[in-house]
């Protein structure tokens, strides 16, 4: 078999391939430039724009500089995406937010894609689990919760597996007022029963635990597509596909199994919580 005869390997697409292509398809998106034209103007094949908007090729950062002069993309847009570009793909990258993470192009196409969600917070409710109160409580942004909202409903209707930890902390950290935490806690305790969903508490009389200080989530995808695990630490949002780093966040989510109460005693804690709330609010 000659050179010419010997086949192309795949390549598999990562984290950070992948948010510079959800990146480059909003871009195109706002542009109201079908597909077809992007790829023309380039002299590209359809075929290797979606590969690029997907995550699975790679382009130079001209080509990339000329597709976005294609989308007259504004000048921030611009500026973000060709960083994206240059930046090597090293298994972890930080992107930066304002108030919250939920649009980020990398959190949405990996929820978008995921098989299974696990998310766990010490101190509030995980957002695919907040209520549009809540959320508003906690955020003091419309705009947040109903983009949370979006998410949850993009979750539920892909069915895909979804396991939720809280310590007991977060439903005693009151978030609003009285009515708010018991609608919260009341939805928590549906979602209970959804198929697909877990929702588990870690009760504080498991006291201090160091594993368990701060909050992640851990996102699998079908094969052959690596793991990506996530943080949001303030004003960045951290992410993960380095087999080593998802590891660790993979031991962390083996030990909330441990620790955390089984289905049925969870349940009770949300009752017990939500009768405190609704006496408070009587």
């Amino acid at each position: 078999m000659n050179d010419e005869e010997m086949p192309r390997p795949v390549r598999l697409s990562s984290a950070h391939s992948r948010d510079l292509g959800e990146e480059l398809r909003r871009a195109r998106r706002r542009a109201k430039m079908p597909s077809s034209i992007a790829a023309s103007g380039m002299e590209w094949s359809i075929g290797k724009l979606s590969k690029l908007e997907t995550g699975s090729r790679g382009t130079d950062v001209l080509d990339i500089a000329a597709l976005l002069g294609q989308y007259r993309t504004d000048k921030a847009t611009r500026e973000h995406i060709l960083t994206i570009a240059a930046e090597r793909d090293t298994g972890s990258f930080v992107r930066r937010h304002n108030r919250s993470p939920d649009t980020l192009a990398a959190l949405r196409v990996h929820e978008r894609i995921a098989r299974t969600v696990t998310a766990y917070e010490p101190l509030t409710v995980p957002a695919l689990a907040q209520t549009e109160d809540y959320a508003l409580a906690l955020t003091g942004d419309r705009a947040v919760a109903w983009t949370r909202m979006d998410r949850q409903q993009e979750q539920q209707s892909a069915r895909r597996e979804l396991v939720v930890y809280l310590h007991e902390a977060a439903l005693r950290v009151r978030v609003g007022t009285p009515q708010i935490m018991r609608d919260q806690l009341l939805h928590l305790t549906l979602m209970g029963g959804w198929a697909g969903t877990r929702v588990r508490i870690v009760p504080l009389t498991s006291g201090f635990d160091a594993m368990l200080r701060n909050p992640a989530t851990l996102l699998t995808f079908d094969a052959p597509a690596r793991p990506v695990a996530y943080a949001e630490i303030d004003s960045v949002t951290v992410f993960h596909d380095d087999s080593d780093v998802v590891a660790a966040y993979q031991r962390k989510m083996d030990h909330l199994d441990r620790v955390a109460l089984a289905l049925g005693e969870s349940r009770k804690v949300l009752a017990r919580w939500v009768n405190a709330y609704e006496r408070e609010a009587a």
